[in-house]
């Protein structure tokens, strides 16, 4: 019989200085993987951001160091470093070492900042290895040093300084970033790009000393920039409607331009935080959009008596927008910020956007009629899409099976255990079904290529019976019905040819789930099969090589080995495989590789996605042309 472990005041932990970040890093910096890493280095940026929005810095260098630390500079006032009255320690070692220390919490310090809970800086020293912390201010150069968050030194003047600013620079922890200290240039560089966006006349310098990459940002512009960098490969309908006005403490700022496309491009910022899943401001502001378009269209006499008011969807197709506030007590969901709940900002969002698209509609007949016919378009095709969606899931289930004809489904039931490989073409199709394992892995060949989706409404493209066969498949619905409760497959999985029409309908699949079926790649679900480019024989044996560097290197190693002939079969399509090879190179879990499709920002997704696929020709042309000597195997 086993005895029931005691539970007594002495077994109460309770977790001294910052221990607690330590052991359990990821509720501060959301995780331990590569995103926690970037987080790092926002949690320090975010700290001299606010140093901008208070109006007394206008410079951020960020750099990347080549032994993986990071220095983040800025030219603000720089930390206090006197002593701390209540703790009796220097003030600068305050918040370097304690939670929810820092100058945001009174109302001396910030009345804006976008490091909220005063845990930012404070939980990066203690999931670094080291840090240390440079102040220049009053005439002098201050330092202290920390290891895994705890000083290692005093507060010492090391110089003099005719500067003044706070420098921070800090090696993460290995031991808890266990995968590696290995920044993407690229991600960091995006979110620094919206940070300058955010902050107008504000520079950031951002420099990798690893391979002596460097970018700058500065926007004179604000966020009018930033919709205008949105809507660079779009045909605009309109100039850039911006206001910026404060309304009891809260500072209401947007830009808003609709485009020619389908698809909606709307950001919100909270204190210059991107909050993902949106929040009060969102919907005070897609509440003024809807209301005021509706308002203006019945005067104008565009909408008449018998037809029902525009919904927000309608009002939302084509709009790029930009809705940024900053207040002095933001109330967010967690640390990561992802959603703002204040309430009272709802209505000051919709009376300050509501004011001033008003205005603009009323000065701009000609801007104003555009806008709603586009409303009117979009309108009738969610009637016709709603009926195209109603009539594919009626005539679903009145058949037998739900289930589209050329799908071959694996026998288990349990979503969580199961993948769908999507493949092109019936060759490639039945060496799939042939090679798979029957038990967990389902395969459905797709026809030639399926709609561009991005240039197409969604009536259109319900009307596709490739695509019909892909929502049928997958059983999660699509637009309004969408739902992963019911998604029939843990893993879905993009297998095309490593050729040129390959890469076209991989593109054109993943231009689909990004504009319909964005879930699907958030929750993970999304991946990318990677079959080897080449079948190398040595000696009876085979090896496969899945990129031009692997097989080289292979090659050389084989022939320096005993001089005998390296047979070299370079693979033009996944139909060339035999069932077996299928399986043993791109379907088998032990030995396989597949890339996850993520979304690291939506917002360079979406321009990326409407540049390639999009109807302007032009920036097409210059991302080919710029791009063409990276590419490799190329068949022509």
């Amino acid at each position: 019989m086993s005895t029931v472990p005691s539970y007594e005041a002495t077994d109460i932990q309770v977790l001294e200085g910052l221990e607690a970040v330590r052991r359990r890093p990821g509720m501060y910096v959301g995780s331990t993987d590569v995103r926690g890493l970037h987080h790092l280095v926002y949690e320090v940026v975010d700290n001299s951001i606010d140093e901008a929005l208070a109006g007394v810095c206008d410079h951020i260098e960020v750099t990347i160091h080549a032994d993986g630390s990071v220095s983040v500079r800025d030219n603000g006032r720089g930390i206090p470093t006197e002593i701390h009255p209540q703790t009796g320690l220097p003030a600068l070692q305050v918040v370097m070492t304690k939670l929810h220390a820092g100058g945001k919490f009174g109302s001396g310090g910030y009345e804006v900042a976008s490091g909220l809970h005063g845990v930012g800086v404070s939980a990066v020293n203690a999931l670094s290895a080291w840090l240390e912390a440079v102040v220049e201010r009053d005439g002098k150069k201050y330092r202290q040093k920390y290891e895994r968050g705890n000083p290692v030194s005093g507060v010492e003047v090391v110089g003099k300084s005719n500067r003044r600013g706070t420098t921070i620079t800090f090696m993460p922890d290995e031991s808890i970033f266990k995968g590696g200290i290995d920044y993407k240039f690229d991600t960091l560089a995006q979110r620094f790009r919206e940070m300058a966006f955010l902050t107008r006349r504000l520079t950031i310098a951002f420099r990798d000393e690893r391979d002596e990459r460097e970018m700058t940002f500065y926007f004179e512009g604000g966020i009018r920039s930033f919709v205008r960098y949105l809507n660079k490969n779009r045909e605009v309908l309109h100039p850039v409607v911006y206001v910026e006005k404060e309304i009891n403490g809260t500072l209401v700022e947007a830009a808003i331009q609709y485009n020619d496309g389908t698809a909606d491009s709307v950001y919100a910022f909270a204190n210059n935080i991107n909050t993902v899943d949106g929040g009060t401001h969102l919907t005070g502001f897609r509440a003024a959009l809807t209301r005021t378009i509706n308002a203006y269209a019945r005067k104008a006499g565009l909408l008449k008596e018998n037809e029902p008011n525009f919904t927000a969807d309608d009002t939302r197709e084509g709009l790029t927008a930009i809705i940024s506030v900053k207040l002095q007590e933001p109330q967010f969901e967690s640390q990561t910020k992802a959603k703002l709940g204040n309430a009272e900002v709802k209505g000051q969002v919709e009376s300050v956007i509501g004011e001033a698209f008003s205005a603009f509609l009323e000065e701009n007949p000609r801007e104003a009629r555009v806008i709603v016919e586009k409303c009117l378009t979009s309108s009738r095709a969610r009637e016709a899409a709603k009926a195209a969606r109603e009539l594919v899931f009626r005539k679903s289930a009145l058949e037998s099976s739900t289930l589209p004809g050329k799908l071959a489904d694996c026998s288990e039931r349990d979503a969580a255990k199961s993948e769908l490989y999507i493949v092109e073409g019936d060759s490639a199709g039945g060496s799939a079904k042939q090679g798979r394992d029957r038990h967990f892995q389902a395969i459905l060949p797709l026809r030639g290529k399926i709609l561009n989706t991005e240039r197409t409404r969604l009536d259109k493209i319900l009307a596709n019976n490739e695509v019909k066969a892909l929502i049928a498949a997958l059983g999660t619905g699509i637009g309004d019905n969408f739902s992963l409760e019911n998604l029939r497959y843990n893993r879905v999985i993009v297998m095309t040819d490593a050729d040129v029409d390959g890469s076209h309908i991989r593109t054109l699949l993943l231009t689909f789930f990004f504009r319909y079926m964005q879930p699907l790649i958030e929750n993970g679900h999304l991946f990318i099969a990677q079959p080897p480019l080449y079948r190398i024989e040595h000696k009876k044996q085979v090896h496969y090589a899945y990129s031009e560097a692997e097989k080289d290197a292979l090659v050389a190693k084989l022939s320096k080995s005993d001089g005998a002939n390296v047979d070299i079969q370079r693979y033009k399509g996944l139909g060339e495989m035999n069932p077996e090879q299928l399986w043993e190179t791109t379907m088998d879990p032990a030995r396989r590789t597949l890339l996850q499709v993520t979304i690291e920002d939506a917002a360079e997704a979406d321009r990326t996605f409407d540049m390639l696929m999009g109807a302007s020709v032009p920036p097409r042309r210059r991302f080919i042309q710029t791009h063409a000597k990276e590419v490799r195997n190329l068949d022509v």
